[in-house]
């Protein structure tokens, strides 16, 4: 099993990543792969709807979305974590998670997301909502934890003092661990849920 850890944050060592390495340690516990892939300070796009990958499968934009893109397709659950600003996440991060759920075609259901925020104050449940919509669109379940996946710190010598803000990190990864080896028993005994085709209400006349 194996877990994909987004840092959407510019920095590579800060408070952000600080969350997302205390759930990388109970991941390692529980005999799960884990990788963090930072790309808060990489140069990415927005989309621009020119449809490209709904014939190549791969964005038009040959940056980290499509080098990220196999790697989401082979991990077991997606962890995508930023920094506020604005009481939303960073833009870098939100152009990035566009492209990569919109031009990768693969079945994401069942999938576990979790999504974890980091402030040195507000905004962060605004943030945490934002991004779980990504997982929710596209038949992920979601991991819970004890609280809303946050943590509080300008920078990582503060976040390591939040002690709720770590234990809420290593219990949301003990729960999406729980959860993601529930699913593969699931799938190997029930199979996944029977889909219906796809039905798009208009009310454009």
């Amino acid at each position: 099993m194996k877990v994909l850890l987004i840092n959407g944050s510019p920095h590579a060592k800060g408070s952000t990543y600080t969350a997302l390495h205390e759930m990388e340690k109970v991941f390692e516990k529980e005999g799960i792969e884990t990788e963090i892939l930072h790309i808060g300070n990489r140069d990415i796009r927005g989309c621009v709807a020119c449809g490209f990958c709904g014939g190549h499968g791969r964005c038009a934009f040959d940056d980290a979305v499509n080098e990220a893109a196999a790697r989401f397709e082979a991990c077991d659950g997606l962890v995508v974590g930023s920094p506020v600003y604005y009481a939303s996440a960073n833009a870098t991060l939100i152009a990035f998670l566009d492209r990569l759920f919109y031009s990768t075609h693969f079945d994401k259901t069942m999938k576990v997301g979790a999504a974890v925020a980091s402030a040195r104050r507000g905004g962060l449940s605004a943030t945490f909502d934002e991004l779980n919509k990504y997982f929710t669109i596209c038949g992920m379940p979601v991991a819970s934890g004890q609280y809303w996946n946050s943590i509080h710190g300008n920078n990582a010598d503060e976040a390591v003092q939040d002690a709720e803000g770590l234990q809420s990190m290593r219990t949301l990864a003990a729960n999406m661990a729980f959860l993601m080896k529930s699913i593969a028993l699931g799938k190997e005994t029930y199979g996944l849920p029977e889909k219906e085709p796809v039905c798009r209400t208009s009310f454009i006349r």
